[in-house]
């Protein structure tokens, strides 16, 4: 059965299209989602994200158990409410999830994992806890709304507590704290997104939810959909998982090997692995790709290498770029002219690095011989 999250309704009577994602019912868009894009480029947008899941963490050896559990070390986290970009590994190195991890104190700890993966991800945290007596604690109560944008922070802390104000501006990225939203609901609040804006995601509880997002529309802030999501955290290089990652990928083969830390004394799951592929220096490439003819670039298409045959995994039109844009996953090695298979004819494209677009800006050579 398709489960629904608490601002279904609300997302209804604001005549959004509906699809099936992971199993949940979801907008994919409010109308045009191309002007859903350039709102949040250009101003603030949120979504609607409570389809992912919370996990709470408690115990003495919680952070012993996430140092074994996760590729990237959390002893990068020192100060309370700093969090942590992850993967979490097989015993072969292919990619469970990707995941961020919030410092709350030593005893706990919170993650946050996708909606697609939550039962899988569940069943494996339970298994490994178990050796260090951590309790995980999944938390369906809460609701989540991301609010990006170069306008997303002011208009959030706009809507804070006086008392929060100043505390929540001071925010570094990648840290969260408690607030007091509009009529004195509690917030947790968090400096990450998925869009390559500035802005907030935040935690609420699901009796809060739809208040928080009248609240938010009040303040000037657009609904936006999965549609524009998705082409916003392509343009910000950002992996999308079982498109660009999944079991049977490691994170070097995914364009994550700065999420690894092999940091001397710490046997995380996959280590092993990650390390052959590492002397071995043969594991696939993730590279982006630009198109400058007309045209779109589709997940599947095959991509041609000096040094083999490829095929593109996330690709779109680039409603910022008003170009096609790609990831595609090739042999390792010099690439030379690379073309994509587009209904059988090979069209020339152009490997750029990415991100292809950070806050509102084509990064360099992104609009190189355009």
């Amino acid at each position: 059965m398709t489960e629904k999250t608490v601002l279904n309704d609300t997302h209804r009577a604001l005549g959004a299209r509906m699809v099936d994602f992971g199993g949940w019912d979801m907008p994919i868009n409010y109308g045009s989602q191309i002007e859903e894009h350039h709102a949040v480029r250009r101003d603030a947008g949120m979504f609607d994200v409570s389809h992912m899941t919370v996990v709470d963490l408690h115990g003495a050896r919680t952070r012993e158990f996430l140092r074994h559990l996760l590729a990237n070390s959390v002893d990068k986290l020192k100060v309370q409410g700093k969090a942590l970009y992850s993967c979490m590994l097989t015993e072969q190195a292919g990619v469970i999830d990707d995941l961020i991890v919030y410092f709350l104190g030593e005893e706990f700890f919170r993650l946050v994992v996708n909606a697609s993966t939550r039962e899988k991800d569940l069943q494996w945290i339970e298994k490994q806890a178990k050796a260090c007596a951590v309790e995980g604690k999944e938390r369906p109560d809460f609701a989540m709304i991301a609010v990006q944008g170069p306008n997303a922070r002011a208009k959030v802390i706009g809507l804070l507590a006086e008392v929060d104000h100043e505390r929540i501006r001071k925010l570094g990225k990648f840290a969260a704290a408690a607030a007091q939203g509009p009529h004195g609901m509690p917030l947790f609040v968090a400096r990450t997104g998925y869009t390559g804006e500035d802005g907030f995601e935040i935690v609420v509880p699901q009796e809060h939810a739809v208040a928080l997002w009248q609240a938010l529309a009040a303040a000037g802030v657009a609904p936006a959909g999965l549609g524009a999501r998705d082409t916003l955290r392509l343009e910000a290089g950002m992996n999308l998982y079982g498109q660009d990652m999944d079991e049977e990928i490691s994170p070097y083969e995914a364009a994550l090997a700065w999420t690894v830390s092999l940091d001397e004394g710490r046997d995380f799951i996959g280590r092993d692995v990650l390390e052959a592929q590492k002397a071995a220096g043969n594991a696939r490439q993730m590279i982006g790709l630009v198109m400058d003819e007309k045209g779109v670039l589709r997940h599947g298409q095959a991509v041609t290498t000096a040094g083999g045959q490829g095929e593109i995994l996330s690709g779109t039109f680039s409603p910022t770029l008003a170009k096609g844009i790609a990831f595609a996953r090739v042999p390792a090695g010099e690439l030379g002219d690379v073309t994509v298979d587009i209904r059988g004819r090979q069209v020339p494209v152009r490997v750029v690095k990415f991100p292809f677009v950070r806050e509102g800006q084509a990064q360099p050579g992104v609009l190189a011989d355009a």
